[in-house]
């Protein structure tokens, strides 16, 4: 009966998450997490520190090595061990070292920095036997099972394709000096690491569409959480001041592709910017097509610049236009000083013309 519920409720989620509503499971933990990137973030870190420090530990241990074999009249392990330990120490903890920076750094990048203390506290459905047999046999535990076989096979197939390496080098890398033994196996290693991280390459990338494909899938809404949240968001101060800032932006869009149509732009070249258009015959009176101050003046002037529009100055006319409405016309009280400046602008041009 749950389950029918459970998929009744899926089918019902036919709209995309919010803004909102992805911002609440971002602060309560749930954000699209590819475990596999991570595990190649790792792989790669710990393949970069055996490449810088590989070398030269492997020197410091042929050199170890020579020392005490060389010695076998008292050969004692209790006593080369510590030596030999404290010169692999390095690599070891190198590589262990980067690989655990490389994963922390990878899970920042997906979570965007997020570090949500509740997703790292203790749940005891996380360790209920029973949880545990229905999410390893379930769709997600296949899933796993899927992802951890390809990786077996990559890696498989890795060894499989160096290995044809190896024995072709064997007989004479056996009869190197350690020097160069130490160098070639490096050279394998190194080579079976490439291949092994070109493999979970592929697998973190589908795996990552994957998980981002289900995360937006499970934040989907139904119609009634719309209605709801849009309800709630009402009231919602911040909401409020992004719908305004949204409509601030798209109505300054809508007068700055206004602009090119002006005839002239009357200024207060201090403060004030007020693009005016007349098209004789067409137009009953001037009308305003675009208004700013201070920043947004400077924009008007600048755009008007770009498109040749004459910019006249006239203060206590452009003052009393700012006080209008974008799209009105010109009142009366004002024809005589606008005829004067429009008059001026087809002077101008027919000056030019001529």
């Amino acid at each position: 009966m749950a389950e029918g519920s459970s998929e009744a409720d899926a089918e019902d989620r036919t709209h995309d998450p919010s803004e909102q509503r992805l911002r609440k499971a971002r602060e309560a933990g749930q954000v699209p997490l590819g475990r596999e990137a991570v595990q190649l973030a790792s792989l790669c870190g710990g393949a970069l520190a055996l490449s810088w420090l590989g070398p030269a530990l492997g020197r410091q241990l042929v050199e170890a090595c020579r020392g005490l074999f060389s010695q076998t009249h008292a050969l004692s392990w209790d006593a080369a061990a510590p030596d030999l330990m404290a010169r692999a120490a390095p690599l070891v903890f190198g590589c262990a070292g980067l690989a655990a920076l490389a994963g922390v750094i990878a899970t920042l990048i997906q979570t965007r920095g997020l570090i949500n203390a509740k997703a790292l506290a203790p749940k005891p459905s996380k360790i209920s036997p029973h949880t545990g047999i229905k999410r390893l046999f379930g769709p997600q535990g296949l899933m796993e099972l899927g992802r951890a076989l390809i990786k077996l096979l990559a890696c498989g197939l890795a060894m499989w394709w160096v290995s044809g390496d190896v024995i072709a080098l064997l007989p004479g890398t056996l009869a190197s000096p350690p020097e160069e033994l130490a160098t070639t196996a490096l050279s394998l290693i190194t080579r079976l690491l490439s291949y092994a991280v070109a493999a979970f390459a592929v697998v973190a990338f589908a795996d990552f569409g994957i998980v981002h494909f289900k995360h937006m899938k499970s934040m989907r809404m139904t119609l009634q959480e719309v209605k709801d949240e849009m309800k709630e968001s009402e009231g919602d101060p911040h909401f409020r001041a992004r719908r305004k800032q949204i409509a601030i932006s798209r109505s300054r869009k809508r007068m700055m592709a206004e602009i090119p149509k002006a005839t002239v732009i009357v200024t207060n070249p201090t403060h004030y910017s007020v693009a005016l258009a007349y098209v004789r015959g067409v137009d009953a009176a001037p009308r305003i097509v675009a208004r700013g101050v201070d920043a947004l003046a400077m924009r008007i002037r600048a755009e008007a610049d770009k498109h040749g529009i004459p910019i006249i100055p006239s203060p206590p006319l452009a003052r009393a236009l700012y006080k209008l409405d974008d799209g009105a016309q010109i009142p009366a009280e004002h024809f005589q000083a606008v005829a004067e400046i429009i008059a001026l602008v087809w002077r101008m041009k027919g000056n030019r013309a001529a």
